[in-house]
C-alpha cells in the first residue's frame, strides 16, 4: 500500500467466531453509528477508554470525523452488518504532532465493544493504524492506559513494537517505536 491508498483503506475479514467484518477508514457518515456504538458500551469500558464515566460520546471525537487527513489525524473503524444495519464494533484513532525531540509521534486510543472483545480486533486495528502512520511519517505511538487494563497492555506487548512504559499513579504512559520509513 502507498500513502495515497490509505484514504481508501478497507479490509474485509472474519471475526474469530466466523462473522464477516470490515476494517476501514472512518467516514463523515459514521457519526450516528459512533453515537449508537458508544450508547451500547458498558460503563467500565467507557471508563477504561476515557478515564471518566461519561453518559454520551464527547463532542471532540465527533467533530474530528471530517478532519481525517492521516498526517495529523486518523481514525479506523471495524463494522459488522451492511447498509442500514452496519454497526461500529471497534475503533482506533491517532492524533499526531511533533515531539520536542523532533520525532513525529501520535497519541493512539482504542475502543472495542464488549461483545467482540478477545477476538483480535484491537491488535488488527493497531497493526493497520501503525502501517498508515508509518506511511505518513509518524515514528512513535504514545498511549495513556490504566494500569488495570491488562487487555490493552497485552495488545501492545503482542504487537512486537519496541515499547517503553512509565507509571504515573494508576496510569501507564506507553511509547511504541514504529521506526522510520
Amino acid at each position: 500500500m502507498t500513502a495515497d491508498d490509505d484514504l481508501h483503506y478497507r479490509e474485509c475479514f472474519e471475526l474469530r467466531d466466523g462473522s464477516p467484518a470490515i476494517l476501514r477508514l472512518m467516514r463523515p457518515d459514521d457519526k450516528e453509528r459512533l453515537i449508537a456504538a458508544f450508547a451500547k458500551l458498558e460503563r467500565q469500558t467507557v471508563y477504561t477508554r476515557f478515564f471518566a464515566h461519561l453518559k454520551e460520546l464527547p463532542a471532540g471525537p465527533l467533530d474530528r470525523i471530517g478532519r481525517i487527513d492521516l498526517v495529523r489525524l486518523a481514525a479506523l473503524v471495524v463494522t459488522v452488518g451492511s447498509g442500514a444495519n452496519e454497526a461500529i464494533v471497534g475503533s482506533a484513532t491517532y492524533v499526531a504532532d511533533t515531539a520536542p525531540d523532533g520525532v513525529r509521534r501520535a497519541e493512539v486510543a482504542f475502543t472495542i465493544e464488549e461483545d467482540v472483545q478477545r477476538q483480535g480486533l484491537a491488535g488488527r486495528l493497531l497493526a493497520a493504524l501503525a502501517g498508515i502512520a508509518r506511511r505518513h511519517g509518524i515514528e512513535r505511538f504514545e498511549a495513556e492506559v490504566l494500569s488495570a487494563n491488562a487487555s490493552m497492555l497485552s495488545v501492545f506487548r503482542r504487537s512486537k513494537l519496541p515499547m517503553t512504559q512509565r507509571r504515573e499513579g494508576g496510569v501507564l504512559h506507553i511509547e511504541m517505536e514504529l521506526g522510520r520509513h
